[in-house]
């Protein structure tokens, strides 16, 4: 790119071109001299956090976990190593996940974000108006168990509302509730691949080809009962369901 750019400027002093001034851009740190300096690259800086965090709070607080792990159990049921690729796997998780979220982002953006942008309400209005809907979501689809659990480690009373409890508390019930589920529906996937592989190693041996790997064998027959149920439009019609 250097050396490019050096051609192109002694292109231009060749053809008689007038002088060329190259932009500069400084960057210079110095201390507040006010405290309004101080709060606005505060607010600047929590603002690039939180766009930072931004992909990981998608997981935490949305269906992605649940998605994304119940696909990566399918797949080892199936045996069918990297097929479907993970990435494929991970864009169908998120496009659901956007399914299932649209509404409750919706209800946020109506609640929080647009009277804030339209100037009716303040910043930390719009952060708790904005934040409900997410915390009626979890709170729905998280077991009373996990959220007691942190309220005991944190020693505090229970909430009277929904708006009540801290997000510090709500989404790590919410992660781990989420994995519960999709661990408990990830071994229901593995019954039927199992009896299938436990059926063909036994056969195998019967007939004495226990150097013939099982895998090998059931692997096309869990293929064909996997499409001849319809199994992704079990799946996921089922995960979509089980979401409250």
């Amino acid at each position: 790119m250097i050396k490019i750019l050096i051609i192109i400027l002694g292109l231009v002093s060749f053809l008689g071109a007038e002088t060329v001034t190259i932009p500069t851009m400084n960057f210079q740190l110095s201390a507040p001299d006010t405290p309004e300096q101080l709060v606005s690259s505060l607010n600047v800086l929590v603002i690039l956090t939180l766009l930072f965090l931004a992909p990981s709070m998608v997981l935490v607080m949305t269906t992605f976990t649940r998605f994304v792990i119940v696909f990566g159990f399918l797949r080892q049921a199936l045996g069918t190593q990297q097929v479907p690729p993970t990435q494929l796997l991970v864009m169908l998780a998120m496009i659901l996940t956007f399914f299932v979220m649209e509404p409750v982002g919706t209800k946020a953006y109506e609640a929080g974000i647009k009277p804030y942008i339209e100037e009716k309400i303040g910043y930390v209005e719009a952060f708790n108006r904005t934040t409900l809907p997410f915390k009626n979501f979890m709170i729905r689809n998280t077991r009373e168990k996990d959220l007691a659990l942190f309220f005991r480690i944190r020693k505090m009373e229970n909430p009277a509302t929904v708006a009540d409890v801290p997000l510090s508390i709500i989404v790590p019930a919410f992660v781990i509730s989420e994995l519960k589920t999709a661990f408990e529906i990830g071994f229901l996937l593995f019954l039927p691949f199992l009896v299938i592989d436990m059926v063909v190693a036994s056969i195998l041996m019967s007939m004495g080809m226990m150097m013939l790997p099982p895998v090998m064998i059931s692997l096309p027959f869990k293929i064909l009962v996997f499409v001849l149920i319809d199994g992704w439009n079990l799946l996921i019609g089922n995960l979509i369901a089980s979401i409250k």
